[in-house]
Formats: C-alpha cells, sequence, structure tokens
C-alpha cells in the first residue's frame, strides 16, 4: 500500500503542529508498513484548518483538517482507504466555501505543489511568462505590464508599469531592480506565503522586470522576522541558478541577471522605499526626499525598480495569459485580483484573493464569518497600522483603490484586522501616535515630534483636560503630520487617529456626533 499526501510547511502551519503531525504520521506509516509520501507545501491560506492534510486520489484530493499528530492513527486508516470518513474530512479543498470563491492568480500554486520543485512549478504554468517575455522584447513587457493596470500591492498603488517605463528610459548604468520584501504591516502575510509557497514565482517576475528595464541586478530585501521565507528564497535562487534560469545567460536568451538576498534588521520604516534603498547601500534606514525618484536616481544613486512581492509575483501571470486577461478583473481603476488578508479577532482568518469589488462587509461578515470571540464587529482597521478604521456604517465600501480614498481610508497592502466591540478606539489612535513615534526615522519633523506630542494630546482628551481646544489642537496635529512629513509614516498617522475620532467619539469622552467630519 502507498499513499501521497500534501502537508504545509508554512510559518503559520508549522505554529500549530505541522511538523509534529507529519513525523506521527510517518511513524504510524512505517509501523503498519504503509509506503506514504510527505510532500510538504505552502499553505492555501485558511489558517483555522491548519495543519490540512490532503490525501492525493484519482478523483482528486481530499482535505483532512486542523489534524493534530494524536490524529495520525485514525489518519493512515482514512488515507488507506483512498480518503476514508474521518471527523476531520472536508473533502476536495477546492470545494471548500473559501477557496471556491477566489480568483488565484497570484496564488494559483500556493498550498499546491512543492515549493522546492522546478519541474512542478514549469508543469504548474510556470516560466511561461518569462518565455513570453523573451519573445516579445523589453519594450513590449513595459506596454504590457502598463496596459494590464497593475498597480503597486505594497500601499501606494503607484502604476508598476510606468514606474517600469520611467526606469528603463532613464540615463544611467547599471540599473537595479529592488524587491520590498519587509512586510511589516499588522495583519498581512501575503508575501511571507509567497516566498515561502511560491518562491519561483517572485523570481520569474524579478527576471522578467530586469530583462524590461535593462537591470543584470535584483536584490531581495527580506526582513529578519522571516527566516523560513529566508532560506526557502535562498534555496530556490540556487535551484535557479543551477537550472540557468538565472546568471550569465538567463535561459539561453543572452541577458544576464541575478538576485542577492539581503535581511533587513527590522525597522518598519525600512518598508518605506527609499528608507530601504539606504538600508542596502549600509546605512542606517532614513527616508530620503523626492525628487529624484528612485527611477532616476535609487540604489546606489542609479535608476532603479522598487516593487513589494505581491508586485512582482503578479507579473508572470500578466505575461503568460496577457494585459487583457488580467485587466478583465476588478473595477474602476484597480485592475487584476488583490490577496486580502483577513486578521485580528475573526472566525475565517486567511488569504483571500479575489477581483478588485467585493465590499468590506461581505469580506468581514460572508467570507471572514465574523468575530472570533462571536462579538458584533466594531470596527475595522484596512491597510496596517496606519489604515483607517471603518465602522460598520461603510462596509458597502467596494474594495478599490478609489473608494477607500473617497472614505478617507487606504487599502494599503490589503491586510484587515477585525476588532469586536470590547475595542477601545481611543487606545488604538493613542497606539497610531505612539507607533509612529518608535518607528520614526527620526528624518522630518512633524513626524518626529508631531507622534509624540499626539500622544500626549490624546491622553489630556481621554482625561477630559481642556477638552475642545484640545480636539482642535489633535486635528491640526494631524493635518501638519499629513501634508509635512517626508513619507507615508508620518502622513498616514492621522488615518487611524482621525477614523476613530470621527466614527467613534463616545470612545474619546465625547457624545456621539460632537466631533466635526
Amino acid at each position: 500500500m502507498s499513499a501521497l499526501v500534501y502537508l504545509p510547511r508554512d510559518v503559520a502551519a508549522l505554529a500549530v503542529g505541522a511538523d509534529e503531525v507529519a513525523q506521527a504520521l510517518g511513524e504510524a506509516a512505517r509501523r503498519r508498513g504503509v509506503t506514504l509520501e510527505i510532500v510538504r507545501t505552502g499553505s492555501r491560506g485558511l489558517f483555522w484548518l491548519e495543519p490540512m492534510l490532503e490525501l492525493a486520489t484519482p478523483e482528486g484530493r481530499v482535505a483532512y483538517g486542523p489534524v493534530e499528530a494524536s490524529d495520525a492513527e485514525a489518519l493512515l486508516d482514512a488515507i488507506v482507504a483512498g480518503g476514508g470518513p474521518h471527523r476531520l474530512r472536508l473533502g476536495p479543498p477546492e470545494a471548500i466555501p473559501f477557496l471556491k470563491r477566489q480568483t488565484r492568480l497570484t496564488f494559483a500554486r500556493c498550498g499546491i505543489i512543492d515549493p522546492l520543485s522546478l519541474s512542478e512549478y514549469r508543469a504548474a504554468g510556470g516560466y511561461r511568462g518569462l518565455e513570453r517575455a523573451l519573445s516579445i522584447g523589453p519594450a513590449a513587457i513595459v506596454e504590457a505590464v502598463v496596459q494590464s493596470g497593475l498597480r503597486g500591492r505594497g500601499g501606494a498603488g503607484f502604476p508598476t508599469g510606468i514606474k517600469w517605463r520611467t526606469t528603463r528610459e532613464a540615463v544611467g548604468q547599471p540599473k537595479y531592480i529592488v524587491c520590498n520584501a519587509d512586510e511589516g504591516d499588522s495583519g498581512t502575510y501575503a508575501d511571507r506565503m509567497i516566498m515561502e509557497g511560491d518562491p519561483f514565482c517572485l523570481i520569474e517576475g524579478m527576471t522578467i522586470a530586469a530583462i524590461a528595464v535593462g537591470a543584470a541586478k535584483g536584490f531581495l530585501y527580506i526582513r529578519s522576522e522571516y527566516p523560513h521565507a529566508i532560506a526557502t528564497m535562498e534555496a530556490a535562487l540556487a535551484m535557479a541558478r543551477r537550472d540557468g534560469c538565472l546568471g550569465a545567460n538567463v535561459a539561453g536568451s543572452g541577458h544576464a541577471f541575478d538576485i542577492e538576498i539581503r535581511v533587513g534588521a527590522g525597522a518598519y520604516v525600512c518598508g518605506e522605499e527609499t528608507a530601504l534603498l539606504d538600508s542596502l547601500e549600509g546605512k542606517r534606514g532614513m527616508v530620503r526626499a523626492k525628487p529624484p525618484l528612485p527611477a532616476h536616481r535609487g540604489l546606489f544613486g542609479r535608476p532603479t525598480v522598487v516593487n513589494n512581492v505581491l508586485s512582482l509575483a503578479a507579473v508572470p501571470t500578466i505575461l503568460a495569459e496577457g494585459a487583457d486577461f488580467y485587466r478583465d478583473f476588478g473595477i474602476g481603476r484597480s485592475r487584476g485580483t488583490m490577496p486580502i488578508q483577513l486578521a485580528g479577532n475573526v472566525r475565517h482568518g486567511g488569504l483571500f484573493e479575489t477581483g478588485f469589488g467585493v465590499t468590506l462587509g461581505e469580506l468581514v461578515d460572508d467570507i471572514g464569518g465574523g468575530t472570533a470571540s462571536g462579538r458584533p464587529v466594531r470596527a475595522v482597521q484596512v491597510g496596517g497600522p496606519l489604515g483607517a478604521y471603518f465602522p460598520r456604517a461603510l462596509f458597502d465600501t467596494p474594495f478599490d483603490y478609489e473608494a477607500f480614498t473617497a472614505r478617507d481610508g487606504l487599502i494599503g497592502h490589503g491586510g484587515i484586522v477585525v476588532f469586536d466591540d470590547t475595542v477601545d478606539m481611543a487606545h488604538q489612535a493613542r497606539f497610531a501616535m505612539e507607533f509612529c513615534a518608535i518607528e520614526s526615522c527620526g528624518k522630518c519633523t512633524p513626524c518626529r515630534i508631531g507622534s509624540t506630542r499626539g500622544v500626549e494630546v490624546i491622553d489630556r482628551i481621554v482625561r477630559g483636560e481642556k477638552r475642545e481646544a484640545n480636539l482642535a489642537l489633535l486635528e491640526d496635529l494631524c493635518g501638519t503630520l499629513k501634508f509635512g512629513s517626508l513619507c507615508a509614516l508620518g502622513g498616514f498617522t492621522p488615518f487611524p487617529v482621525m477614523s476613530a475620532l470621527r466614527h467613534f467619539p463616545e470612545d474619546f469622552g465625547a457624545r456621539t456626533g460632537a466631533v466635526p467630519a
């Protein structure tokens, strides 16, 4: 008797015992003389079901979860029976509603293939994008990305193709590709999941970018808090070099390109592109004034493309399937799909990739299933620690860049953190100012000093000291931060502060509606 099963080695699965499950299953199989092959994959992103085991059968995979090491013997009975009954049997994974409702383009292979198998990557459509890129040439690559409507998935939403075109046309050599994998927003993990679950997708995307703009060197800047992602990417890069996908003659094309991993030390501000460039150059991560743009004078003063993981990982699909295919997903100026990350006090936390346009209410109530605590949802924060808090009254907001901007919010990196009715929004507003004060690089005064004064002002408001005067001062201070800061850290800190104050004034000791919109 032999069987093939798939079990994630993504950190989210390891944290809840995936390695112990693999060991227990292996030992049980040996005791019973069953030849059991366990392929370790990335995660499908259904975190409440992790570790989720999938058995290969002639009719397709059958999932079980969340499994524990103590389930090994009974699970093996179900495995030997070819997907037999078990209290944790979920059926075909694709039929689980959380997965069935998704449109997976960027995450199409994550959780399905062995992340470190180039043959499986190719069999699942990998490197078709690079093949087409090489056939059409640099100018057409850039035009395809422009026409796809892809916008930076790191938070700013700047058109990726325009950034590539600017770098391509910039004077100066050498040129660089920098991938920002310093994923620091609260409630986000999509970058990590791609690096751990489908690393060749990112390598392919960076390679296509390099050919498009004429770069021969790329840097992958990963936060030190992601040791598993770093290890997986290092192994994948070595395999890509051995296979000729990187190096002096990429895929026999004559193009030279290689990627070097740099590990950040954990400063949140190094997720800002110019501070990241300083860090790559061996300096303290400090924000640079713009202009000049990195596309003109970036790493070591040379033209540089800086994109985040999700932006670059979307590129192979765009090249393989065509710009129109990708552009057909989404609404308005927000095209393609967005990997949305549900976190916090939510029943069904995990990664949900879908076309832009789904409403916030659908994401939180229908897909996320409400709160894990069972209490009413009071607020959600969208876009990381600098994102606005949205009350239930705004749950009709479509998930797209312009709709969130119109309601004084941002979608950022696609993270949604859910809070139930026990949350203290004054505390959350104070936390935003405190976070900014701690993480500020210190270069500009509004961010460095304003955030510290902001903590003090909120404390006075909550204590009821000169309330009206301090409310006016807080609003004025937020305006200074928003328009006077050099980067998004100071510039976006007013979003959580003012949204908390505007939508939840009672937590600041006011009557509902007492704070002007």
